[in-house]
């Protein structure tokens, strides 16, 4: 059985390398999307973009880039999980679903254990907005505050009010109920706020930092931002020191230009600026969001990803499991080496590029 396909048909590797590298020397504008890779998978992908002068973006940008705005713009303070477990006695959670983008979350800050330095004896907690059933941790009282999500912004504008001294027009009893965090806040010898881009928009993160800012005139505390999916941070990280800037950076003139209009992905392939393109998901094998039929596509996805038919389809190991691989961690907020826990033949997404690399033609620059 193959591991690669063209327009649906099975075909060997090799010939699918051929196909892909004739797909992207082809194209005038080529974009290298998805990235969803590890940091050599993502090294692979950039330099790719560069020598074919086209552009690239990670499937999950827009999460890694609210949080990256917040910071380039208004700044930020942050801290490890292992900080937080170490000495945190107050944590704000902020949004629904932080148990699953980060499922080692409660374990990791071990809300159910005091802090290790600090006078506190027990460690406190308030959620803002969690989904139904999602604040229980056995043996711990974690306080709530119901919030939709388009609801957060003005929660968390009312708290940074109240912590600030300063009157919102809500009743009296739900003024009260803000008095109480706000003082638990403030009495907190080091609070951690944790949150996930992926619940929120630029501006709701700028207004939390901006409580986490107010916070610190008084007492300390700091943040945790759960990563975006798909190794985004390690991509961001890679292109960082690479180009000088995150995804959505394209080489059309010769060197690195940032835009996060130009080049995101969406919209290159919307306005048919992008006449061909390299989707890349190893972790879960997501698909392109979009639904371009006349795009040349080559396609590197993990294993049990849907191929829709159209172009090349090669199937790579993913990072971690198939082979060993650096990407960011989550648990200690840095790169780690992933020994694989299910080592397989399958190429790595660096490897794959650097097969389609080495079969351009001799007029695709080096």
């Amino acid at each position: 059985m193959t591991d690669a396909s063209l327009d649906g048909r099975s075909i060997p590797r090799e010939d699918a390398y051929a196909h892909a590298a004739r797909i992207l020397g082809a194209a005038h504008f080529p974009l290298v999307a998805g990235l969803g890779a590890d940091v050599a998978g993502a090294r692979a992908a950039i330099l790719l973009a560069e020598r074919l002068r086209g552009a690239f973006d990670h499937l999950a940008s827009r999460d890694a880039l609210a949080d990256l705005d917040v910071l380039r713009s208004s700044s930020m303070f942050v801290t490890t999980p292992n900080e937080a477990r170490l000495r945190s006695d107050f944590i704000l959670l902020v949004g629904a679903g932080l148990s699953s983008y980060w499922p080692a979350m409660f374990d990791r800050l071990a809300l159910h254990e005091p802090p290790r330095f600090g006078a506190q004896s027990r460690r406190r907690a308030l959620w803002i907005g969690p989904k139904r059933g999602e604040a229980h941790i056995d043996g711990v009282d974690i306080d709530t505050i119901a919030a939709a999500s388009h609801e957060l912004p003005g929660v968390l504008a009312a708290l940074r009010a109240r912590v600030g001294g300063r009157p919102v027009a809500l009743g009296d009893a739900a003024t009260k109920k803000l008095d109480a965090h706000a003082s638990a806040m403030k009495a907190a010898q080091f609070g951690v706020a944790v949150w996930a881009a992926e619940n929120l928009d630029a501006l709701t993160i700028e207004m939390l930092c901006g409580l986490v800012a107010d916070l610190n005139a008084a007492t300390r505390f700091t943040g945790v931002p759960i990563g975006a999916r798909s190794g985004a941070t390690g991509v961001v990280q890679a292109s960082g020191w690479m180009t000088g800037f995150p995804p959505r950076t394209g080489f059309g003139r010769g060197y690195p230009e940032h835009d996060t209009w130009r080049f995101d992905a969406r919209r290159l392939v919307d306005s048919n600026e992008a006449d061909a393109a390299l989707w890349i998901s190893a972790y879960d094998g997501e698909p392109p969001p979009w639904r371009r039929a006349d795009l040349p596509l080559v396609t590197l996805a993990a294993a049990g990803a849907k191929a829709d038919g159209r172009g090349v389809f090669i199937t790579v190991g993913c990072p971690g499991r198939d082979h060993d691989a650096v990407d960011f961690a989550q648990e200690t907020s840095s790169l780690v080496l992933r020994k694989a826990s299910a080592p397989s033949k399958l190429p790595s997404v660096a490897d794959a590029i650097g097969a389609i690399g080495a079969r351009f033609s001799e007029d695709v620059p080096c």
